[in-house]
């Protein structure tokens, strides 16, 4: 099982500069590569400090000229938010700057709060719907001289310009969380993207099962990759590993806010919760979230991890956002990679 970081900027104090958060994202960033972290994923999102990242593609490319092996990935491009000439001529740019280092993962989005600022009146059903339609349209786009009448998309034949370093096509991941999802990926010849969030272990398993039913439906095609993407941190002791339990169950909670869009939004920050609202959301207490996400000491972490190698997970993902100070970021990742790490080598 390979690992590899997911990873953005985020603030929840205005006073520090995003200049800092550049600089620490690049630090993270160059700590899973000398790892030997297969990739670096950096998704996309719109109007919230809470993850900051308008364009992944510009990180992307700014990562690409301060890393030389590590694999940088958009995890996930938001489709409908995308035309299909746009998506993969800047795709294929990035490809083309990181030196044939690029996997474009595309999702259909999950924050309303982001559709209704960017594409009002749209829902998960008719963003989903969008990303099955580019990505056949970005893959005939880097063959060229392609041309498309679709519901969401219409242009005369048009050439990606330029095309990507990789033959004959980018790496593509998608996001999947339902079977419909699955099957197309598979059927489309994508790898597959997955997220528990905070459901824990049997949500693993029965994503793993859905992945598994979509590839026995198309014998015939290779079985693709699939990733699980988990907020994981590594503890120094018990003590340790109770701080950052509670601290992600307050990520989580404010996740949670963000989700439901129904909280005022100042300067891109979500109006501090109230302890109701808090305890709103039981499935975020601490004890939910110590059981549901990946954190320990790295014997406990590395017992998990074996388990998910065992279903037939290819990638593991370490989704580090978390609200935690940047060193303490670091002090996870360092544990991870000295203390986890050998045991899956």
């Amino acid at each position: 099982m390979k690992f590899s970081l997911f990873v953005h900027m985020e603030r929840s104090d205005l006073a520090k500069p995003h200049s800092e958060l550049v600089t620490e994202l690049e630090e993270l960033v160059l700590m899973a590569e000398q790892a030997c972290f297969e990739t670096a994923w950096i998704g996309e999102h719109h109007g919230m400090e809470f993850t900051i990242s308008p364009n992944p593609f510009i990180n992307i490319a700014y990562l690409a000229a301060k890393t030389s092996r590590i694999r940088l990935g958009t995890g996930t491009v938001i489709a409908p938010f995308w035309h299909p000439i746009k998506l993969a001529g800047e795709a294929a740019m990035a490809d083309v700057i990181s030196g044939g280092r690029l996997d474009i993962g595309i999702a259909r989005g999950a924050y309303s709060y982001e559709y209704q600022r960017i594409f009002p009146g749209l829902d998960a059903w008719g963003a989903g719907q969008r990303m099955r339609e580019i990505i056949p349209a970005i893959r005939g786009l880097w063959d060229g001289d392609f041309e498309l009448s679709g519901e969401f998309w219409q242009f005369p034949a048009t050439t990606s310009s330029p095309k990507p370093l990789q033959k004959p096509y980018l790496p593509i991941w998608v996001a999947a969380r339902d079977p419909n999802s699955h099957n197309f990926a598979v059927a489309n010849g994508c790898k597959v993207q997955v997220t528990p969030l905070a459901s824990g272990d049997d949500e693993v398993t029965s994503l793993m099962q859905r992945f598994n039913a979509a590839c026995a439906a198309h014998p015939k095609i290779e079985r693709p990759e699939i990733m699980l993407l988990m907020h994981t941190f590594v503890a120094e002791d018990a003590a340790d590993a109770d701080r950052l339990t509670q601290d992600l169950s307050t990520f989580y909670c404010q996740f949670g806010a963000w989700f439901q869009n129904k909280k005022p939004v100042h300067q891109g920050i979500l109006e501090p919760l109230t302890p109701d609202e808090i305890a709103a959301m039981p499935q975020y207490a601490p004890d939910k979230i110590r059981q549901n996400l990946v954190i320990g000491e790295a014997d406990e972490v590395i017992a998990r991890l074996k388990v998910y190698e065992a279903l037939g997970y290819d990638q593991y993902s370490i989704w580090i956002d978390s609200g935690l100070p940047h060193e303490r970021k670091k002090k996870s990742l360092q544990l991870f990679i000295d203390r986890v790490m050998p045991a899956f080598h």
